[in-house]
């Protein structure tokens, strides 16, 4: 803590013990670096300076606001917690990590780093940096993400954690394995605990704990469709089941043939299929690569005249005809986003 004391980076979620900003930072912040999180971090707060200010947004709004920082799932079930809090915690915010932990994407870890850090209590975190600065101190050589790893660096954070200033020490053993205990080449003549570090002696850095297993891409071809018709293009809210999952998009599916003239048809009969509307495709306007977890995906956008057929029956608002302006305003895919720039700025000339 002496060492965090004097080295912590300073961050604008450590200058508050707001439980809510504790909250959007430690969601913003999983499976993303901090570097990445400061800017939006700054921005949501800005839109949203209270639980009350997010549980009154509507959600294409907070997507918005999310736009870019990917695993939007984070985003709606932030969203579905803050209303629950409001709705059944007369909108105070929790103190206590179990009842935290009932609320929608808040787990163990998080609802232990909201509780120490707002509200000094002694509770445990394990992450990805304390993972593996916990790892070392014990020399646990087995994989720490697997059941028998977990409980016994669990119950080590659970040791470790003092009955006071528990927040703190929190913080300062997730900044140890940020810019300390590195996955590789770590800095250990830095370490403040360095004296206490059996794998540091051993000098089974590279081995502890153990190397996750490397990522296996899988090759897909897709192909998105911008639908005119007039001035406007078609727009499509992503379902629950998708990829992307409330956020709007341009009708996007998976393709196999890779020339004309089956490209074309395979077009008109998915595009028919998504939505309802029959088209009569154009040129190719954009060729997009880009990875999705474990997808690396080549993107194919077409354009498409809007021949006929209207909105499913059902009226549930997940299709819209939209100017490319409007696009601006409604929360996009990353790819969709390019796209929809490309178009706004195709308008503009």
């Amino acid at each position: 803590m002496s060492w965090f004391q004097r080295s912590a980076r300073d961050l604008p979620w450590r200058r508050t013990r707001d439980p809510y900003a504790v909250w959007v930072s430690e969601i913003m912040l999983q499976q993303t670096q901090v570097a990445t999180v400061e800017p939006y971090f700054e921005r949501f707060l800005a839109a949203f300076p209270d639980l009350a200010a997010l549980a009154a947004a509507d959600e294409d709004e907070v997507l918005r606001r999310w736009e870019g920082l990917g695993y939007y799932r984070r985003a709606r079930q932030m969203h579905r917690a803050a209303r629950k809090i409001a709705r059944d915690h007369g909108g105070r915010f929790p103190r206590h990590a179990a009842t935290l932990r009932a609320l929608p994407g808040i787990g163990r870890y998080t609802a232990g780093a909201i509780v120490s850090i707002a509200f000094d209590a002694p509770e445990p975190i394990l992450e990805a940096n304390s993972t593996r600065v916990l790892s070392r101190l014990l020399a646990y050589r087995e994989d720490p993400s697997r059941a028998p790893g977990r409980q016994l660096l669990w119950s080590f954070a659970e040791a470790l954690v003092p009955r006071r200033n528990a927040g703190k020490f929190n913080q300062a053993l997730m900044e140890l394995g940020s810019v300390v205990c590195l996955p590789r080449s770590p800095r250990c003549d830095q370490c403040p605990v360095r004296r206490l570090c059996p794998t540091r002696e051993a000098g089974a850095q590279d081995a502890i704990p153990s190397p996750a297993k490397k990522t296996r891409y899988d090759e897909r071809h897709e192909a998105a469709v911008v639908v005119r018709r007039g001035d406007r293009v078609l727009v499509r809210r992503c379902r629950p089941d998708e990829r992307w999952a409330g956020l709007w998009d341009f009708p996007r599916f998976a393709v196999a043939a890779r020339r004309d003239p089956a490209r074309r048809r395979e077009l008109i009969d998915k595009v028919r299929e998504l939505t309802g509307i029959l088209i009569e495709p154009g040129e190719r306007i954009a060729r997009i690569r880009h990875a999705v977890t474990r997808f690396r995906i080549n993107l194919t956008c077409h354009e498409a005249a809007y021949v006929s057929g209207e909105q499913p029956a059902s009226g549930d608002g997940s299709l819209r005809w939209v100017m490319p302006a409007e696009l601006e305003r409604l929360p996009l895919s990353v790819t969709g986003r390019r796209i929809g720039r490309l178009l706004a700025g195709a308008a503009k000339e």
